[in-house]
Formats: C-alpha cells, structure tokens, sequence
C-alpha cells in the first residue's frame, strides 16, 4: 500500500509542476475569523471571501472551476451553512467541491449533523494553523489525486470502501436490482472526539480500525461496507422486517472486549430504503439523521428512519426554508408576559418572547422553531428583531407619556458567538434615544459552559456599558455557582421548576432557600418564572424572592395588550 501511495504522490508532484495556485473559498460571517483563516493560508493559497452562504453561492457561481477547497461557517446570517450545504449538493458543478466546516460548538450532534449533510471535513474553533493547513492540503491532494485516477476505491486508515465508491457501487446494486429490498445501516461512535483528546489520535485510529473489522464481522451479510468521515460508517445490507433481539449490542460487546482504554457505545440508525426518486446521497443522510434521536442515550443504541421522524425531518425543512420570507412579511410577533413585586403584586416589568403565527401552521409554540433557530444560526436574526420592536414599543411609550417599565430580551449564546452583542446594543439604544436600565438583556447560563472566557468578556463589556444582565434558568446545569463567581449579573431568574416543585419536594425547598439567601449577600435580584399558583406566589415572597412571573399572574399577550394594561395603570 506505501509503495501505491509513493507512486500516487510522484505523479501527483510532477503533475502539479507548473500548476496555478489552488483557490480556497471562505465563507465565515466575522470579518476577524476571516482574517486569521487567511493569514493561515494566503501564503499557500489564492484565498476568495464570502461573508454568508448566499454570497459564497454567488462566488462559487463564477469560480467554481478553480475553487479546491471551501472553508464553511455553520452560524451565518442571510444563508447559513447547513442550508448552503444543501444549496451546493444540488448543484452539479458544485457537488465535488470538498467543503471543510467551521464552528464554535463542541457538540457531536452539529459534527454528525455537518458530516451527514454534506460535509469533508471538520474543525473546531479556535483555530490552530497547523490542523488548519494540514487539513486543508491533505483534502486538497486527495481531491487531485482521486481525479488522476477517477475514483479511490479504499479508505486508507480501515481499510473499507471509501465513501464516493459506496455511493458509486450502491447507486448500481440498486439500479440492477430494483426488485430486491435494502436497508442501510449507519454507525457512529459517541463522544469519539474525547478518545483521541484524552489517549491521543494514534489509541483513535485504532479504535477505528476495531470499528471497521467487527462491523464487517457482525454484519456478515453486507453488500458494501464504508467508512464516510471521521466515526462514521455505513453498510448496506439485505432488508430484514425485524432485526434479532441482540443484533446490534454484538458489535458494542466485541469492540469492548478488544478495546480496553474505555467503554465505547456505537449508535446505529436503520434507514429502509425506498424508490421515491431520492438519490444514493440523500438515503445515507437519513440513515445518518436518524442517530440524532438517541445521541447521548445509553440505555438505547439504534433507532429507525420511521414516518415520524421523517414528518419532524420534513417540518424541520418547510420552517427552514419559510423562516427568512416570515420575518420579512410580518409573521413573527413579539408578545409580552408582565413581571410582578411579590411584595406589592405591582407590575414591575416585562419579559419579551417571540411567537411565529404562520399562515399555514397557524399559532406555533416557540419549542417548534426556537431549538432550530438556534442550531442553524437565524436565531440571532429574530433575535435582533425583537430587540427593536422592544426599543420601539419603549420609544412609543415614553414619547405618549405611559408607565414604562424595563424589558427583558433574550441573548442566545449563537448571538454572543456571531454578534458584536455591546457593539449592536449600544447603538439600538441610542437609534431610539433610551437608556441601557430600558432593555434588561437575559443570557442563559448554558453559554458560560461551552466558552466561559467569552462569555465573561462580553458580559463585563455590557456591564460596563450600564445593561442590567439577568442569569436566565438559573440552575438548570452545573455551572451556575462558577457562574456567581465569575460574571457581573444583576438578577437571577430562577427556573420555573423551582416555582412549581418546591412546596412539595423539601430538598428542592432547601436548595431554593440557599439560592435565595445566597442572591441577598450579593446583592442580586431574584425573579421566580412559572408561577402559577396563589400559593407558590406567597410562598417565594415569604422566602424573599423579589419579582415574579408566571400564568397566576398573566399569560404573554400580544403587543397591544400589554399597551392597554400600561396605559390603564
């Protein structure tokens, strides 16, 4: 195999004598990460730009034939990286274009979900320049080397067929035999990401390499077994209506019998396939899809591609592709839900939370769309909606001489990555000629425990700048008492659990009891949201929570309806 190779890269070298300079495309919405992507590379490269997924399409559009490599983003404005993946898979010239993606998250689930939708490769930021430019020329040779000799049959490491002959060969059983049922089986190995962290990438290779051999054991009857990116593999084997009881824990046991570091759980999803016109491309990302509904689940390790999952799919994809066309015609509203003083039962504030009424869906709850927002980056794009429908109802209301009472808004931590948050913030306050104490900026504390160091830059930047930064769900995860300690929040929100549970469970009482004489030695507000009862409501005023909200006191009501409460106070 080393000699094949030695072959490969002298006809590769002496081919490339001469050769024009390669273009890598860079689609990154942060001027900066641009920047430091292209000091990385310009040296090796012909570097083109692009600052969302729209404008790489338009670059693509007229470069497409030079581009080796594209450098993707995944949370964008105007286009985001998932839909851009989508976009250029459809495009024949642009298909075979290795895209290399880039993103702030730690989470399998966005890699699985990258890799699966079209994607070569994937980095993580920061950037280190050695992996950068070391992935970017190993993507580039094998690319060039696969057009000298058509197809690359064999993924190097395992051994197994290499992703592009899987298709290949798949796409022709399928075609010859149109009478016969198949299903794919997708594999991927959870948290495979800490095994090279913690015993480095040698002990990884070859826990994929264990992979790949007991998959090929298990699975004896496969047609054609590959190894797609990273962790994940796939095989296409003989339909079966049940699978045995046991069929797919085997290969778990036996890829743990032999690998002794640590225990290793391998998700399997099951995709049928069927003739409904879809290419080989599209049935693998099913089979791939499927795993995100047990990630992160040991009591379970394989799923199936049912009519479910494929409606969630389809939702998923019809909100997608309406969301930038419903906040431009108006769909999305802001409604209101009043805070109160437990000592008075006074009207103390706001919180602001969007709804999307859509002509077709009708009133959909925020969990239907929110989740997805987050994950394909539009989040931050209704978020500043939001923020200045808040700023021009507070305008409104000072100009007409009605009580106004500080607002809180949501920062997602998809805002805090993409977004110059004090930056945008400082100037939407002074558009509308109002104070930072007018617009209370809500962070939940799962931000703080993905990137800390960010999150309190940012923070103390909006402190200092005067917004009163409220901690939202407070105690939901287990970084919040680090969270007391590091950051400069004003106000606790504590999450609706505490509201609603406490009376009833004598630990949880007691927890909430040190929370709240905790937030009184430092000073800081305290808000109970999910306050549905009299009782609770008394509750917490008795323990010293200062402010609530919840359905005891008023549901989120539209606009105009929070405007005729402040105007009749």
């Amino acid at each position: 195999m080393r000699d094949g190779n030695s072959i490969i890269e002298n006809n590769y070298e002496a081919q490339m004598k001469g050769a024009t300079v390669s273009k890598i495309l860079i689609v990154e919405d942060s001027p900066i990460n641009r920047q430091i992507l292209k000091k990385i590379l310009d040296d090796s490269y012909e570097i083109l730009e692009a600052g969302n997924g729209q404008e790489a399409l338009d670059v693509l559009a007229e470069n497409w034939e030079d581009v080796a490599v594209i450098l993707l983003d995944l949370m964008m404005p105007v286009m985001d990286g998932y839909t851009f993946l989508a976009k250029a898979k459809e495009q024949k010239n642009y298909a075979s274009i290795p895209v290399i993606v880039t993103t702030s998250s730690d989470s399998e689930k966005d890699e699985v979900k990258a890799l699966s939708s079209g994607a070569t490769d994937f980095i993580r930021k920061p950037y280190h320049w050695q992996i950068v430019k070391h992935r970017v020329k190993s993507i580039i040779t094998l690319r060039e080397t696969a057009a000298m000799f058509n197809l690359i049959k064999y993924d190097q490491l395992t051994g197994l067929s290499s992703k592009e002959y899987f298709y290949k060969m798949m796409d022709e059983t399928l075609r010859e035999h149109p009478d016969r049922e198949y299903d794919l089986i997708s594999c991927d190995i959870e948290n495979f990401s800490i095994i090279n962290d913690t015993f480095g990438y040698d002990t990884g290779n070859d826990l994929l390499k264990l992979v790949a051999g007991v998959l090929t054991e298990c699975f004896s009857d496969y047609l054609y077994c590959a190894r797609l990116n990273s962790d994940i593999f796939i095989l296409l084997v003989p339909h079966q209506e049940r699978y045995p009881d046991g069929y797919f824990q085997l290969p778990v046991d036996k890829t743990n019998e032999r690998f002794k570091p640590s225990r290793i759980q391998i998700d399997f999803g099951v995709y049928h396939v069927v003739d409904d016109g879809s290419t080989v491309h599209v049935s693998c990302n099913r089979a791939l899809s499927v795993i995100e509904k047990i990630k992160g689940n040991f009591a379970k390790n394989v799923t199936y591609y049912d009519e479910d999952f494929k409606k969630s799919k389809d939702f998923a994809h019809k909100i997608t592709a309406t969301m930038e066309k419903a906040l431009h015609e108006g769909e999305f509203l802001v409604y209101y839900q009043p805070k109160y003083s437990l000592a008075t039962e006074e009207i103390a504030g706001a919180e602001a939370l969007v709804r999307w009424i859509s002509p077709e869906e009708g009133f959909m709850n925020p969990g239907m769309f929110i989740p997805l927002f987050e994950k394909n980056g539009f989040i931050t794009e209704l978020d500043k909606y939001v923020w200045e429908s808040v700023c021009k109802f507070q305008r409104k209301a000072k100009d007409e001489g009605v009580q106004t009472y500080p607002i809180s808004v949501n920062v997602s931590r998809t805002d805090l990555y993409n977004l110059d948050v004090p930056a945008f913030m400082t100037e939407l306050i002074k558009k509308y000629d109002l104070e930072p104490e007018d617009l209370h900026l809500e962070v939940t504390e799962s931000a703080y425990s993905e990137h800390p160091e960010m999150i309190i830059e940012i923070t103390n930047r909006l402190t200092d700048l005067g917004f009163v930064l409220e901690m939202d769900d407070f105690g939901t995860g287990y970084s919040s008492l680090n969270m007391l300690s590091d950051m400069t929040f004003d106000i606790l929100k504590l999450d609706m659990r505490f509201a609603q549970n406490h009376m009833e469970n004598k630990r949880q009482n007691e927890v909430l009891a040190f929370i709240l004489e905790l937030a009184k030695r430092m000073d800081l507000g305290v808000i109970a949201e999910g306050v549905e009862t009299k009782e609770q409501a008394e509750n917490l005023r008795f323990m010293g929570s200062d402010l609530a909200q919840g359905f005891y006191f008023a549901k989120p009501m539209p606009e105009k309806d929070f405007w005729e409460l402040l105007k009749n106070l």
